[in-house]
């Protein structure tokens, strides 16, 4: 494999009693790269071999173009000598030293002169600008909530200015409301950072919001590995997501209806409007749709509710988990969509692949 490019390439067998991780990837050498799957399919310990903390016989690893494992060589770098961060569920903050002297810990384990020279984490500014916590600089870890503990935690691992960055479910230990305000300071990194991230989490809320790349990890095998919004439509994967099943869409903010406080946001497939969030034209955007929120109709409707309705091709349709409901991949110029309707219905407008239609997306959410 060549080099020199931006590539990740990860192949481990680690066996434990009861549960064996077997994977070959290759993930993209920057954006955020999610490894996604239940409790026990193999998340952490597959962010582990990648750290080095567990060791996989016969396994390699390269990281953009620097090899840190490859076994049939008898190479083996150890964690501490490859240049990565790792934040932990918990953040594990040195609790007898201030916030500014946590962050200078994490600065003096790589020289500067060691430092990647196109890296924009320079310095302990910057990174104290981009997480938010220069208010926190003085106080002690015990006086943060554990939101705040987490940025700090983060900010720590990227003041050694690592080639990759390792986060394993850093938002599981928090309540919804310190979730919420940590997420868009993940957002920054994702639109940041020059540098790999891979982000383990069980929540698709999460993934939906930061992932490039998407993961799906079951009983230590990956069911699928792929681009966000073309994995996540995917229909032939066992894992399912029940209510949270949709699709991600990216595009811009296009126009704004000061009267009716909506934003259009003009993608690939179409347009779609939804609530205005005070963010400017031509603002790069994600936005979620979940399959229970389109229904399919055979002709547009002028007595409807329903502000976003774009013409569709069927692909495919699939069994979903409860006999009554299936679900249906739909193609809007390009774009797929996953809508989930109840079998009778399908029936009952004779639905099949190739079947031109109409999407009513009844609700749309901006998540990023």
């Amino acid at each position: 494999m060549p080099q020199n490019i931006e590539i990740i390439h990860a192949r481990f067998r680690v066996a434990h009693p009861g549960f064996t991780l077997d994977v070959d990837l290759q993930l993209p050498g920057r954006g955020v790269s999610a490894l996604f799957g239940a409790s026990g399919s193999g998340k952490t310990t597959c962010l582990r071999a990648i750290a080095g903390l567990e060791h996989a016989p016969g396994g390699y690893l390269s990281v953009n173009g620097e090899v840190w494992q490859d076994d049939s060589r008898g190479l083996f770098v150890p964690t501490h000598q490859r240049p990565l961060g790792y934040v932990f569920q918990e953040a594990s903050l040195f609790p007898h030293l201030t916030i500014r002297r946590n962050l200078e810990y994490g600065m003096r384990r790589v020289p500067k002169s060691a430092r990647p020279e196109n890296s924009k984490i320079a310095s302990l500014q910057h990174v104290v600008e981009l997480l938010g916590i220069a208010p926190l600089l003085e106080r002690m870890p015990h006086k943060l909530s554990g939101g705040e503990k987490q940025r700090v935690a983060i900010a720590r691992a990227l003041a050694a200015s690592p080639r990759i960055l390792l986060m394993d479910e850093p938002l599981a230990a928090l309540d919804l409301k310190r979730k919420n305000e940590i997420l868009p300071y993940l957002e920054r990194l994702h639109d940041e950072l020059e540098i790999p991230l891979i982000y383990v989490s069980h929540a698709p809320d999460e993934v939906a919001r930061l992932a490039d790349h998407l993961v799906v990890l079951e009983q230590g095998r990956a069911l699928a590995s792929g681009a966000l919004g073309e994995t996540l439509a995917r229909l032939d994967l066992p894992i399912r997501l029940g209510e949270d099943a949709g699709v991600v869409l990216e595009g811009e903010i296009a126009e704004l209806d000061a009267e009716w406080h909506l934003a259009r946001v003009a993608f690939t497939g179409g347009n779609l409007w939804v609530r205005d969030n005070k963010l400017p034209i031509g603002q790069h955007v994600r936005v979620r749709i979940l399959a229970r929120d389109i229904s399919i109709a055979l002709g547009t409707h002028l007595d409807s509710s329903i502000l976003n309705v774009l013409p569709a091709t069927v692909e495919q349709l699939a069994d979903d988990t409860h006999p009554a409901l299936s679900l249906v991949r739909l193609n809007a110029g390009g774009v797929a969509l996953i809508a989930r309707i109840t079998r009778r219905s399908a029936a009952k407008l004779g639905l099949h692949p190739g079947q031109k239609v109409w999407a009513q997306i009844k609700a749309v959410a901006l998540v990023g």
